[in-house]
């Protein structure tokens, strides 16, 4: 089993930046791909970011926050972050992270067996 405790989160402005880490207990952290998912209101759960375990931690990005989002992991912490820049009214909604048993790099929930509990972001304008 994997334990993932979300912080962070809360109050940011547009053009802000917030930090949202998500620490992992249980089984070795390392084995794990990390990612990152948003609840949009009327819609699925939406994949935000994702970092693998392998080639140095390679990454993925939603279109809608590339180049303003950075996930990262600090194995030693076994913890993954999502650093979040120049917030957008659109970036509010529920966040969530989520951990894979398989190595590589996904996007889709199906993929994510562990999850943590959602921590609420909202980007006023």
């Amino acid at each position: 089993q994997v334990r993932l405790v979300v912080s962070g989160g809360g109050l940011g402005q547009a053009g802000g930046s917030l930090r949202l880490p998500c620490s992992a207990s249980g089984r070795t952290f390392n084995n794990f791909s990390m990612a990152w998912f948003r609840d949009v209101p009327g819609k699925e759960r939406e994949f935000v970011a994702a970092i693998s375990v392998w080639n140095g931690g390679s990454t993925l990005y939603a279109d809608s926050v590339k180049d303003r989002f950075m996930i990262s992991r600090e194995y030693a912490e076994s913890t993954v972050y999502l650093q979040m820049n120049n917030l957008k009214p659109e970036d509010t909604d529920v966040y969530h992270c989520a951990a894979a048993v398989e190595t590589g790099i996904f996007y889709n929930t199906f993929q994510y067996s562990y999850w943590g509990q959602g921590t609420q972001v909202t980007v006023s304008s």
